[in-house]
């Protein structure tokens, strides 16, 4: 009789030592489905697809911070494109300072207005001139917000008989701002003022 007994406390242990193994496989294995879940959802959150030319392309989502340098750069680009890309025509020239001022505070309205007030673009259109720019190199500083930057161009003056080369730097602060339609990156460009605009050469056409 306590032999029996004995085999069945025995096979008791065994079931509920059994038991125990099937119970906390379950939680290991539920644990790990979640955590490989979560971890799928994150991923396929920061995926974006981008549907170009009737095919479905894959785009990463990442977070500012990481393109912060890039985005400003091509900010500090745009603007200065815009604002020195002109052209012997009014409705030119009012598009693109249009695009330009989106992106900037009013330092680069006061200077817009300066150089309205002046007949700087009545003689770019009297004189049928166009006006391009080359941007050299752009340096931001992305430690402190605002972020600093600096700007070095050269400008093409280009005439009916020559083409002026000029020198352009240019200097500001970059501050984060909602991004739009009229401002894809972000940023608003202020206290933005030229350091520096010479002649270097003229060529004759």
């Amino acid at each position: 009789m306590f032999s029996k007994m004995k085999h069945i406390d025995t096979a008791f242990r065994y079931v509920r030592m059994f038991t125990f193994v099937i119970i906390l496989g379950s939680l290991l294995l539920s644990g790990f489905v979640i955590y490989k879940s979560y971890e799928l959802a994150t991923v396929a959150k920061n995926k974006v697809y981008v549907l170009a030319g009737g095919k479905a392309l894959e785009a990463l989502a990442t977070d500012r911070k990481d393109n912060v340098p890039v985005e400003a750069r091509d900010h500090v680009f745009m603007f200065h494109h815009y604002f020195f890309t002109l052209d012997p025509d009014d409705k030119v020239i009012q598009r693109n300072i249009t695009k330009a001022l989106y992106l900037s505070d009013a330092s680069a309205k006061r200077q817009y207005e300066n150089l309205k007030e002046s007949g700087y673009y009545s003689n770019i259109i009297a004189g049928n001139i166009s006006q391009q720019i080359s941007i050299d190199s752009i340096s931001i500083n992305v430690d402190s917000h605002p972020y600093y930057f600096r700007c070095y161009a050269t400008q093409q003056i280009i005439r009916a008989t020559s083409i002026v080369y000029r020198l352009l730097i240019t200097e500001g602060y970059l501050r984060n701002v909602e991004r739009s339609d009229n401002n894809s990156h972000g940023f608003l460009i202020e206290k933005w003022h030229t350091i520096e605009n010479r002649d270097e050469k003229t060529v004759n056409r």
